[in-house]
């Protein structure tokens, strides 16, 4: 997270920071495709496999 928002970016105040901030984790959990879960999203892996 540090390396692809938190240095990447400079935010005017608290709320904007908040808002890009549960974007990121949406796309983290949600949306983002790992191979070595066989082409899941970690959300989607982890409800798979219960």
């Amino acid at each position: 997270m540090k390396s692809e928002l938190l240095y990447l970016n400079k935010w005017d105040n608290m709320e904007q920071f908040k808002a890009a901030l549960r974007e990121y984790v949406d796309y983290y959990n949600n949306k983002r495709i790992k191979l070595r879960l066989n082409g899941l999203s970690p959300v989607q892996y982890r409800t798979q496999h219960m």
